[in-house]
């Protein structure tokens, strides 16, 4: 591959390599960090993380009762594990649900609160200083990240709850066995409904997908192969059309930016209808095709101009359940927006939710996505574990 203008020692190329998605071997070589391996460890991760945490006695947690409020605190994707369980417990939920993303607390709390502190290294200063801030004002702590790890020592000290979570890959390649014990945790607060029977179909389901998208499963057949191809050289709009497949829309921000490098736009499709669907008629929607001379000669046209690329995740819940959009209004949304996307000549892709319980749900929205970045910052020579601006920023903020 040739480099990339830009910072030195960042490799990669403008343009995407089809041939390397159907080469196996090509595609372990250039995934030197394992991201592949590592995302097709989802299923793993909850079986595992549902074994530690049955070893951690949170039953405690309920002595004191009904919590006033529950923060979930840590940053990066370990604040996205409280945004997946206040989307789960959904809005019928007896108490506030906050993931606080900022070292310590909110000011508000106190003894009548918990917080569960979330850190895949153990050593994120939101999630270290909010453990901290939580053991000072007598709040109920629960922490959650690496063995022997700096977090754990605070929880040790101020004897509360600690789920060791090894360390196996990058936090954004951990999500599932981060959201596990924060999962459990609630559910031995009485917040969620979260059965054994859910984890081990939300388990399988990854270990589906994970099966669907393998390396050695060419393009045509492979759903996240085929993802990545549509959205190459595109800008990314990820929305989805109820707070579950919002979430996943934001999930799969997250895996784009860092695995592909790409600029996403994400967000709430029925948000984005009073707004952000203007982007449509925009500089990299129909504006751009609207540019383009007809008469011109073909072998003149620039057919690589970046252009918008839609994606829409709908849930696919029961109606009547606590999280979803109805599912008429629902439908109305997507198709509409399908319609705009067809007049204007921009690729949309719909993804829809499958599977029983909420979690399942949101599995089958995430694992093809999650690993389709990875084939997309492959595909453009690029190793989606190293992200050279990431440790380049870490290291400057130490200085």
């Amino acid at each position: 591959m040739n480099p990339v203008d830009g910072a030195a020692g960042v490799r990669g190329s403008r343009t995407v390599d089809e041939a390397l998605l159907d080469d196996a071997a090509g595609l372990e070589a250039n995934d030197p960090g394992g991201m592949l391996r590592a995302t097709a460890s989802a299923g793993s991760q909850v079986r595992e993380s549902t074994a530690l945490t049955a070893e951690v006695n949170l039953t405690r947690l309920a002595d004191e009762g009904r919590p006033r409020a529950i923060v979930i605190a840590g940053a990066g994707t370990a604040a996205r594990t409280g945004d997946l369980l206040a989307t789960v417990a959904g809005p019928r939920c007896p108490v506030p649900v906050l993931a606080h993303r900022h070292s310590g607390v909110p000011g508000w709390v106190g003894a009548a609160d918990v917080v569960i502190a979330v850190s895949a290294s153990g050593r994120s200063p939101e999630a270290l200083a909010a453990a901290e801030a939580a053991a000072r004002r007598g709040a109920r702590l629960v922490a959650i990240g690496a063995p022997g790890s700096p977090l754990e020592a605070v929880a040790e000290r101020a004897r509360a709850p600690f789920v060791g979570v090894p360390r196996r890959a990058a936090a954004r390649a951990s999500l599932w066995a981060l959201t596990v014990p924060v999962l459990l945790a609630a559910r031995a607060l009485g917040l969620v409904k979260i059965t054994e029977a859910d984890l081990a179909e939300t388990a399988s389901r990854l270990d589906a997908d994970a099966d669907r998208c393998r390396p050695t499963a060419e393009s045509f057949v492979n759903p996240a192969k085929s993802m990545a191809i549509a959205l190459a050289g595109s800008v990314p709009v990820v929305w989805g059309s109820s707070p579950l497949a919002s979430m996943a829309a934001r999930r799969f921000g997250d895996t784009l930016s860092a695995n592909a490098r790409y600029p996403v736009i994400t967000g709430e499709l029925g948000e984005a209808g009073r707004g952000r669907v203007g982007l449509l008629d925009g500089y990299f929607g129909a504006l751009a095709e609207s540019t383009r001379d007809i008469f011109a000669d073909p072998e003149d046209v620039d057919d690589t101009a970046t252009r918008l690329s839609v994606t829409l995740l709908q849930d696919g819940g029961l109606a009547d359940d606590e999280i979803s959009t109805p599912a008429a209004v629902e439908q109305r949304r997507i198709e509409a927006v399908q319609a705009l996307c067809d007049r204007r000549g921009i690729r949309c892709t719909l993804v829809t939710a499958e599977g029983g319980s909420v979690l399942e749900r949101f599995a089958s929205l995430v694992a093809v996505p999650d690993f389709a970045s990875v084939y997309l910052g492959l595909a453009h020579g690029l190793d989606p574990m190293a992200v050279p601006a990431v440790t380049e920023l870490k290291e400057k903020l130490r200085a």
